[in-house]
């Protein structure tokens, strides 16, 4: 279930931490994207799971559990539906070396392959990605929606200005089954008083476009999956 490749020999700095299960054709593109920056993976193979979304606690917990055992001092979570930035390669190594014990990325909801939406709520998203394991990881309380620096003994996240993209509300038809699915899951809204409606909500839409240098690589390449559970969103 959980596999772990090495890029380099000795002991490894960083190790990018992933599950995939319904999106795995996504995950060639999402370690190329990573391979600049990280000296191996660790993955958690979820397609054994007979309900259609598994413990998502569990498997983070083992995922930061199994980066701290084989020696990483960080971990940069990553989903197969994400991209980041190019140039976070070259502001890397200053990160490491910071105060820091996460770093947040601004997240930015793809609408288009090279277009984001910025109005209300999608222009302030940020997720803490690279987390400090030297710490310690703890099971925090909940179920869903809990940032990846929760899993942190110490959790002090600092921002960044590097991009996050999520490549999988480019078509409407999964901003529909995402929608769908969060609220079949939490369907009182314990765990995101917000709600999930919004997530398909296009009332006054306002796209951006990647800005020259902020690109990531490689391109992205549209199939029209849904990248969940056959059904969602039908």
């Amino acid at each position: 279930m959980i596999s772990i490749e090495r890029r380099t020999t000795g002991t490894p700095r960083v190790l990018a931490v992933y599950s995939f299960r319904y999106d795995a054709h996504l995950v060639p593109a999402m370690l190329a994207n990573t391979a600049p920056l990280v000296d191996g993976w660790v993955s958690y193979d979820d397609r054994g799971s007979t309900a259609d979304f598994s413990d998502e606690v569990h498997r983070r917990l083992a995922l930061l559990e199994a980066a701290r055992d084989a020696g990483a001092d960080w971990a940069l979570a990553v989903d197969p539906d994400e991209r980041f930035e190019a140039r976070l390669r070259r502001v890397l190594p200053s990160l490491l070396e910071g105060p820091a014990t996460a770093y947040t990325f601004r997240l930015r909801e793809m609408y288009a392959p090279r277009k984001y939406r910025v109005d209300g709520i999608w222009g302030q998203k940020r997720q803490g990605r690279l987390l400090d394991l030297r710490g310690g990881v703890v099971k925090p309380e909940g179920a869903l929606h809990l940032p990846w620096h929760a899993f942190l003994a110490d959790p002090r996240p600092v921002d960044t200005d590097v991009n996050l993209y999520h490549l999988k509300m480019i078509t409407s038809q999964r901003r529909r089954a995402r929608a769908d699915l969060y609220e079949r899951l939490d369907p009182e809204h314990r765990m995101q008083p917000i709600g999930y409606d919004y997530l398909a909500d296009e009332t006054g839409l306002v796209l951006e476009r990647i800005p020259f240098g902020a690109g990531y690589r490689p391109s992205h390449r549209e199939d029209d999956g849904l990248w969940m559970a056959p059904g969602e969103g039908r």
